[in-house]
C-alpha cells in the first residue's frame, strides 16, 4: 500500500513536473513506524514552494507518517533505488520493490510514465482508497500560488463578459507541437496534437463564436498562434494575464515549474477544456475536472463538414466513464 500511495503521488499535480526522490524505512510488520522523506532533484523548485506541507502531512495522518526533513538515521549511501511506474500494481510491488526493501531496509523510490492512460481498472483492488486518497486528498496550493491562479481566472472572467464570463482553456504549447510531429493515430484516426489553426476551425466549427475567450497554456505569445487569434481575438497567454507584480516570481524565473501548475489549475477550473496535445497533462487535469464535476472536456478531431455537434467530441473519459477519477466519486 505504502509503494502504490507514493507511486500515485508522484504522478499527480505538479508531481508530474517535480519528479520526488521518496525514501521510506519501515518495519512492514509495523505500519505505524512507517515515514516519507520528500525531497526534489536539485534541477527542480522543492516541493513546498508549491504545496501546502503541512496540509500533506496532515491529510496523510493513519495512513503513512511523513518527515519534512531527512532522519537522521537515514543514510543515503545505502539506498536501494526502485524505478516505479505510475500505475503500479500489487504484484509488480511485490516482485520488484519488496524484495529490495527487505533487504536495505531503507530505498529510494523514483517514478516513470510507460503509460500516460488513466483509465479505471475494471477490478476493484485494495489499494484503490489510497490511490483516491494521493490524487485528491492530499495536495493543497501555497497561499501566494492559490492567489496568482485566482487573480487570473478572475481576469479571464472578466474579459469574457460578452459570453457570461465563461472561458474555454486550451491546452497547446508550440514547442510541445514541434516535437510531436502531430501524428495520426491509425486505428482512431485521431491526431496526437492539433495546430493553432485546426483548433480555431475545430472549435468554430462546433459553436464557439468569435467572443469566446480563450487562456493557452503556452506562457508567451508565439506568432505561430496568430492563425488562432484569427478566429478568436480574445485569446491570452499567462503572460498577457499575469498581475504585473506577479511575473517575477512565476514567469520569470528559471524554472518552468511554477507556469506549469498555474495551467494545471486554471484548465481544472475553466468552463471548458481543450486538449490540443494528449499525454499526460491531460489525463491528469480530466481527472481534477472529474472530480470537481467539470466534465465539459472537448477532445478536438477533423471535422470534415462545415459544423458538429460539441456533445460528439466530449472525451471518452468522461463519455465512458473509464477514469480512475470514477473509481474515487462514484
Amino acid at each position: 500500500m505504502l509503494f502504490y500511495l507514493c507511486s500515485t503521488l508522484l504522478a499527480i499535480e505538479g508531481s508530474t513536473y517535480c519528479i520526488m526522490i521518496i525514501y521510506i524505512q519501515t518495519d512492514i510488520c509495523k505500519p505505524k513506524q512507517n515515514y516519507i522523506k520528500l525531497t526534489c532533484f536539485t534541477t527542480f523548485r522543492n516541493f513546498e514552494e508549491i504545496y501546502d506541507v503541512e496540509k500533506f502531512i496532515k491529510s496523510l495522518d493513519g495512513v503513512v507518517s511523513v518527515a519534512k526533513y531527512q532522519p537522521a538515521e537515514v543514510s543515503t549511501r545505502n539506498l536501494g533505488a526502485v524505478r516505479v511506474p505510475n500505475r503500479v500494481t500489487e504484484d509488480h510491488i511485490a516482485e520488484n520493490i519488496e524484495p529490495v526493501f527487505r533487504e536495505k531496509g531503507n530505498i529510494r523510490l523514483a517514478t516513470y510514465f510507460p503509460s500516460v492512460n488513466m483509465k479505471k481498472s475494471e477490478q476493484k483492488s485494495n489499494i484503490d482508497s489510497v490511490a483516491c486518497l494521493a490524487m485528491f486528498g492530499t495536495l493543497e496550493l501555497q497561499p501566494d500560488v492559490h492567489e496568482v491562479v485566482d487573480s487570473m481566472i478572475e481576469r479571464l472572467r472578466t474579459l469574457s463578459r460578452k459570453s457570461d464570463g465563461q472561458f474555454i482553456a486550451l491546452d497547446l504549447r508550440v514547442d510541445i507541437l514541434e516535437k510531436k510531429g502531430c501524428k495520426v493515430n491509425g486505428n482512431s484516426g485521431l491526431k496526437s496534437c492539433y495546430s493553432p489553426e485546426e483548433i480555431g476551425l475545430y472549435l468554430r466549427k462546433i459553436g464557439f463564436n468569435k467572443d469566446t475567450t480563450i487562456y493557452l497554456t503556452q506562457s508567451r505569445w508565439d506568432s505561430s498562434l496568430d492563425a488562432l487569434k484569427d478566429f478568436f481575438p480574445k485569446t491570452y497567454t499567462k503572460e498577457g494575464i499575469m498581475p504585473m507584480d506577479k511575473k517575477a516570481k512565476f514567469l520569470d524565473s528559471d524554472s518552468s515549474e511554477f507556469e506549469k501548475v498555474i495551467d494545471f489549475y486554471i484548465c481544472s477550473q475553466s468552463d471548458v477544456f481543450v486538449p490540443a496535445i494528449s499525454g499526460l497533462f491531460y489525463s491528469n487535469v480530466a481527472g481534477k475536472r472529474i472530480a470537481s464535476g467539470k466534465t465539459q472536456i472537448l477532445v478536438p478531431a477533423n471535422i470534415p463538414g462545415s459544423s458538429a455537434s460539441a456533445a460528439d467530441f466530449i472525451s471518452p473519459y468522461v463519455s465512458k466513464k473509464n477514469h480512475l477519477a470514477y473509481s474515487c466519486f462514484c
